[in-house]
């Protein structure tokens, strides 16, 4: 029998090769976190990246600028995805230049701390609209502009399931998106295309990660000791866009080292 893992082992290495060459993807939320080691995994296997973000103009640079060196490339557009008129002329600029679209990850979230008893209804009701408007906007123009062989996927979290202080709003709205992956996935599945989710944890994002003292206490209930990666994750949404993925449906796979097996 092999011995155990150091519990901070490094990740093994990753290889490129997944995907088929010369893919167009859109990823939303891109600019830093888990939605930038989105768009750098399908850089590696040589996607064109629209690396859509909000606001943060220097991350965004910078996220370009760090994949610089692999293949593919990207695509920065800077917008407010919960549009419908941002997201039609965004998918209508993506035929223009490209054709088609073939990888959607709808990765963009913010985060509204509130409670139950006192809920905030705008803030509640614009998370609510950043996690469904992209895919209900944009479902019957998905549905026209990605080939057989499309794939979406969404970005969901443990607290869709899971009750967590102060995490009402992006909780209901994870839930809810959880519910329309289901849905879209039979109404695009006559398309060839699969949509799904993956759900995570808390992410270590090394100096930037939120609650120290929580991400601790979470990292030694890991069976592999160790926080979740953005990386990690993206790895996992790089499998479910290979076209050996494709009788994967309508899932949400969780992406969390194990963590929630433990009671």
């Amino acid at each position: 029998m092999n011995a155990p893992l150091a519990h901070h082992s490094p990740r093994p290495e990753r290889h490129a090769g997944l995907l088929p060459p010369g893919r167009v993807a859109l990823v939303t939320g891109a600019s830093r976190g888990l939605g930038r080691a989105v768009a750098h995994r399908l850089r590696t296997d040589g996607c064109h990246v629209y690396l859509n973000y909000a606001h943060d103009d220097a991350a965004a640079a910078e996220a370009v600028e760090a994949a610089a060196a692999l293949p593919g490339s990207t695509t920065p557009v800077k917008g407010d995805i919960r549009s419908a008129d941002f997201l039609e002329g965004l998918l209508d600029r993506i035929r223009d230049e490209h054709g088609q679209l073939d990888i959607l990850v709808h990765n963009a979230a913010t985060m509204h701390p509130m409670l139950p008893v006192a809920p905030e209804i705008v803030p509640l009701f614009d998370e609510i609209a950043l996690a469904l408007n992209p895919l209900l906007h944009g479902a019957a123009t998905v549905a026209k502009l990605m080939p057989e062989g499309g794939r979406v996927v969404a970005v969901s979290g443990n607290g869709a399931f899971e009750v967590i202080p102060h995490y009402l709003a992006t909780g209901v709205a994870k839930a809810a998106l959880e519910n329309l992956v289901r849905y879209l996935a039979v109404d695009l599945a006559p398309f060839g295309i699969t949509v799904n989710a993956v759900s995570t944890h808390l992410l270590d994002k090394g100096e930037h990660t939120s609650n120290p003292a929580i991400a601790g206490l979470l990292a030694s209930r890991t069976p592999n000791g160790r926080l979740t990666r953005p990386e990690d994750v993206a790895d996992v949404i790089a499998l479910l866009c290979a076209p050996e993925a494709a009788w994967i449906q309508g899932q949400v796979v969780v992406a969390d080292g194990g963590l929630g097996l433990r009671a």
